[in-house]
């Protein structure tokens, strides 16, 4: 009997080794996404480190983090039984920052110039509340079936659903919010966040500032044979260049977000794999190197941070949009966009109405086609920067869609040929959360 309980003791014993072995170098980066996920959510959103906790970062192993929050300090910091320590700070204009011990927390720093005037016009394009319309060709009870639906149920945790939204014609039609949240709550947007960033390629190339179709302008790929690949390559996410992307194991993508300095450089150190336009290959870091090359587009920092809001953001009422920046200064395009769901349907409804907002023409027709084009490696799923239903990944919505698309499904449907936006914004996505059938009960709630 002895014996046994030795062995058993012997097993045990290598089982946490293993165990341990394993975890350990995944600390960093659990410490690392908690740290950034508590600042975020708290000094963003103002959300208790407790709400957070239950939701932002009820993640297999981010829940073994144990979190504080430094209120005088603005930061937050995380670890994991007390191993590999992180900390996020925020900063008023910039977000939240994960630093390394070699970050100089007191250096000076630039931070982007907001215009956040307000108009007497009624929302989507100013601060007044919408009166009330009622369309004839709605069924408003098929319609708030659906949206209800997207709820879990009291006592239920399941969908977790956040908020959603649907306009149509311009027009609020459905909203609803999770206990904790309100059309005030700004939520991370996650991936949604590269279609900003191609955005803002549209924009120069309608000022007759930059032309995607040329080589991307990167001095380390003269040389080599990464000198063919143009922006063009990148926004489509078929450059060829060697990523990868897998939230659940130590990856390219786990190591930018979490351990890099200049998350822009991550990408444009990797060889390349494939000839461009030949492989198709989802990549976090192209759009942040996408985000380096705009900052090489501008004289100086200050311009760079500027020119997101100036062009694009405050332009169309996202007042309460923040993006968020690395160490370097770079802005996080792939993943860090904060906004209230109403500011990200207004970004939806600048693409639904090609590309002109209030009378104001900020993007080419041309470009709203172009990000809507599948990319022919992608089977139809794919433009560029956003993620299309063309190759009917949803079955019973139409061809049309294109979307933007984050983690834990966040999204902002553009449908043309329905004249809808729709915004979801969670926890989950499929299988927990049928988009599917969502998107047809919004959409059945329409008449002919």
């Amino acid at each position: 009997m002895k014996k046994f309980f030795k062995l058993v003791g012997f097993v045990s014993f290598i089982g946490i080794l293993y165990y341990g072995f394993i975890t350990y170098p995944k600390l960093d980066l659990i410490s690392g996404f908690s740290a950034k996920s508590i600042a975020s959510g708290h000094f963003i959103d103002q959300r208790s480190m407790e709400m957070i906790e239950k939701g932002d970062n009820d993640i297999k192993m981010i829940d073994l983090a144990t979190n504080t929050i430094d209120e005088n300090g603005q930061f937050a910091t995380a670890s994991v039984y007390g191993l590999k320590e992180r900390k996020a700070i925020y900063r008023e204009g910039l977000g939240v920052t994960l630093v390394d011990a070699d970050f100089d927390i007191n250096k000076p720093y630039d931070i982007p110039k907001r215009n956040k005037t307000t108009n007497n016009l009624t929302f989507p394009y100013g601060d007044i509340e919408q009166k009330d319309t009622v369309f004839s060709n709605v069924d408003y009870a098929k319609l708030n079936a659906a949206v209800a639906n997207a709820f879990d149920e009291k006592g239920i945790v399941n969908k977790r659903t956040r908020s959603l939204l649907v306009i149509y014609k311009d027009k609020i039609i459905a909203e609803k919010y999770d206990t904790g949240f309100n059309k005030d709550s700004k939520i991370l947007g996650w991936s949604m966040t590269k279609s900003i960033t191609a955005t803002l390629f549209g924009i120069l190339q309608k000022q007759g500032k930059y032309d995607i179709n040329k080589p991307a302008p990167i001095v380390e790929w003269k040389n080599d044979n990464r000198r063919i690949i143009t922006t063009n390559d990148l926004l489509h996410m078929n450059s060829g260049l060697a990523w990868e992307e897998s939230y659940s194991t130590i990856c390219d993508a786990t190591t930018m977000l979490f351990q890099s300095e200049n998350m822009g450089r991550i990408q444009l150190e990797k060889p390349s794999a494939f000839t461009p336009n030949t492989h198709w290959n989802y990549s976090s870091g192209t759009t942040n190197l996408l985000s380096y090359i705009l900052r090489a587009q501008f004289k100086t920092h200050q311009e760079y941070l500027d020119f997101w809001y100036s062009a694009l953001i405050d332009k169309i009422g996202m007042k309460s949009m923040v993006l968020e920046t690395d160490m370097a200064g770079n802005y996080v395009g792939s993943s860090y966009g904060w906004a209230t769901t109403r500011d990200w349907s207004k970004f939806g409804l600048l693409y639904l109405n090609k590309g002109n907002w209030n009378g104001e023409q900020i993007l080419d027709e041309s470009w709203v086609k172009y990000v809507a084009t599948p990319t022919a490696t992608s089977n139809g799923g794919y433009g560029a920067q956003f993620w299309l239903n063309a190759g009917g990944k949803f079955p019973d919505v139409p061809r049309d869609m294109f979307y933007c698309s984050g983690f834990q499904g966040q999204m902002v449907a553009i449908i043309p040929s329905m004249d809808l936006v729709i915004v979801r914004m969670g926890l989950k996505e499929d299988p927990e959360f049928d988009f599917n059938g969502f998107l047809k009960g919004v959409i059945g709630s329409l008449k002919k």
